[in-house]
């Protein structure tokens, strides 16, 4: 009898143990996690928590961090009794619906959550809050464990060599899911979000689908911005105006000589690129300012730090938020950190996101990044002479 007592005292004390080592865990929700958020409660059928903005930013950004989770949870072989992830999406009243899972090696790099009804009629939140989800798709960033570095590293030199993701098996994956929850709910009720590399996907999946006509909202936290064929395209923008201002002090019988009918053509086509990104689509297919994406930088993260590069023009600058200059339409929400000088890894962090001292500003200024990215969606499709020359 004095033997089993001491088995199950034994048994008890090693499951404490087992549970103060996953409380100590520096991942665990109550460990890292928000401080100052509440779960849905019967309040929020008055007046939601998911209409404050930075409410919302926090919730999302715990989305993520669940999908950094289940991947590291499914690297360390954790079950149900001690698995981190579910913690960072079940006070929010949401459930996991689906994992995207990356054919080349198996790892989960998204993830689709969805509003548990269930969980929250037990907590007498009868409906879903206003400006709540019914969707999320959630996407990670660059996992640096050894399951995962390849692939991750693999997608983050496809984009600094191509500034695209569109090649990577992920792109096919992650548009395949938001597409679906699209139908199921309506692109109006779901919401895609990405961390890093997971921004960048989630900025390229979001502009495809908005050029569908399928507006989904967007929150991209550090999105990359760094790439060598942006600074190819940098170097040929400086070598144009450098070209521009050399014609300009030339005599203008020369200037006649040197510019021919091919130039007249290639200023002709430009102009007709040009004027739609300067004074709003005309006809097009894509309603703009219907896709708005969020963007969360710090000035600190080399990564991210372009997108507050200023485009120059000074239009809308009154307006603090990230403008287009065309009929006063929003094209992005560029939201700001500025806490000065930071660690790398602290600057591109995704806890920064729900921190509760959070210096946050719109900026006020438009991104000449942001600018380029959205271009293709508010522009006159090029003339077919000029498709067929690319082919």
């Amino acid at each position: 009898m004095a033997k089993c007592v001491e088995e199950e005292m034994a048994a008890e004390i090693a499951k404490e143990v087992l549970e103060g080592q996953e409380e100590a865990h520096p991942y665990a929700f109550h460990v890292s996690g928000p401080r100052n958020v509440s779960a849905p409660n019967w309040r929020d059928l008055i007046s939601s928590s998911w209409k404050d903005v930075n409410y919302k930013r926090t919730v999302i950004a715990c989305f993520i961090q669940a999908v950094y989770l289940l991947e590291l949870d499914r690297q360390e072989n954790r079950t149900e009794e001690n698995v981190l992830a579910p913690k960072w999406w079940v006070p929010f009243k949401y459930r996991l619906a689906q994992t995207l899972i990356d054919e080349r090696d198996g790892s989960i790099f998204g993830a689709i959550l969805e509003w548990d009804r269930t969980a929250a009629l037990a907590d007498l939140v009868i409906v879903r809050p206003s400006g709540a989800p019914r969707a999320v798709l959630a996407l990670r960033g660059t996992l640096l464990k050894s399951q995962t570095i390849r692939r991750d590293i693999e997608d983050d030199l496809r984009f600094l060599a191509w500034e695209t993701l569109k090649g990577s098996v992920r792109f096919k994956i992650a548009l395949e899911a938001l597409k679906s929850v699209a139908d199921k709910y309506g692109s109006s009720n779901v919401c895609i979000a990405g961390h890093s590399l997971g921004a960048g996907f989630a900025l390229q999946v979001g502009k495809t689908l908005a050029k569908e006509g399928i507006y989904v909202d967007t929150h991209l936290f550090n999105p990359p911005s760094v790439s060598l064929a942006m600074s190819l395209k940098n170097v040929g923008e400086k070598a144009g105006f450098v070209w521009q201002r050399f014609k300009s002090m030339l005599p203008s019988s020369s200037i006649t000589q040197i510019s021919g009918d091919d130039d007249k053509k290639t200023l002709g086509i430009g102009l007709k690129n040009l004027v739609p990104h300067l004074y709003g689509p005309k006809n097009s297919g894509v309603g703009f300012g219907k896709w708005v994406p969020h963007l969360y930088v710090n000035n600190s993260d080399y990564i991210c730090c372009s997108y507050t590069n200023p485009d120059g023009t000074e239009e809308n600058n009154a307006c603090k938020e990230n403008v287009a200059p065309t009929n006063g339409h929003l094209a992005a929400k560029l939201f700001v950190m500025s806490k000065g000088k930071q660690k790398f890894l602290e600057a591109h962090g995704l806890e920064q996101w729900w921190s509760d001292d959070l210096p946050l500003q719109l900026a006020v200024h438009n991104s000449k990044l942001m600018s380029r990215q959205l271009k293709s969606l508010y522009t006159f499709p090029a003339p077919q002479q000029t498709q067929e020359k690319l082919r």
